[in-house]
């Protein structure tokens, strides 16, 4: 038997057909996490939202591993990536980087599943697909491409991560960091930092995917050329 759930058939040529599809499940588990994040879900848990039993669910996902594996990929498949390359891939990538930052926004679990925890599925596949395609005029090794999406996703979530860490006021975290820098650089024994506090004032954390995030892609790739 194939080792990866998306090289297994979702229903066998044995036995009766299956009463639930590998979707319904993972829209079940989705909805429990999105209430209560990862601690709150069980395999008995989505077993009892798609109305199976606990043991019955391993017919389907013989882990847990393999459920977030599906849960990931169906919030992958939210991700619009109908629109054609506009030839612009700096643009593109801020655009793809945005839709990305609204599928952590909606399920904030994704950001507590840990770095290759689970295997991409298709629909991950898609997004990698369609970030490839962005670059592919792009005089740059494939690897280093590879690098610039996983940079950007990284990217993406950490900063999702700030926002949620401060409930979505980060104009006041700013402002309060603002105004206890000016105290320092004040003092005058800081010039090095009196001198950067000179510079325009930061911008709100979410316009760092316009402003900072094309400026971090571009140094990588034009690196890698």
């Amino acid at each position: 038997m194939a080792r990866s759930i998306w090289l297994r058939q979702e229903r066998s040529g044995r036995g009766p057909a299956p009463e639930h599809s590998r979707a319904q499940i993972a829209a079940a588990a989705m909805e429990l996490a999105d209430a209560g994040g990862l601690d709150a879900l069980s395999m008995r848990k989505v077993a009892a939202a798609v109305g199976a039993g606990a043991a019955s669910l391993y017919r389907y996902v013989e882990t847990r591993d393999e459920l977030l594996e599906l849960m990931a990929d169906a919030a992958a498949g939210e991700i619009e990536i109908s629109r054609p390359p506009s030839g612009d891939w700096r643009a593109d990538l801020v655009a793809l980087a945005h839709e990305i930052r609204e599928v952590y926004r909606r399920h904030p679990w994704m950001l507590d599943i840990a770095p290759g925890r689970v295997a991409f599925g298709p629909r991950t596949v898609d997004v990698l697909e369609y970030a490839l395609s962005v670059m592919q005029d792009l005089d740059v090794p494939a690897g280093t491409k590879m690098e610039a999406f996983a940079l950007m996703n990284g990217f993406v979530a950490l900063l999702v991560r700030t926002e949620i860490a401060m409930g979505g006021a980060t104009t006041d975290w700013q402002e309060s960091q603002a105004e206890f820098l000016a105290s320092v650089v004040t003092a005058g024994r800081h010039p090095h930092l009196a001198a950067a506090f000179t510079a325009p004032p930061a911008p709100p954390v979410a316009d760092l995917l316009d402003g900072v995030l094309p400026r971090v892609l571009t140094g990588l790739l034009d690196s890698g050329r």
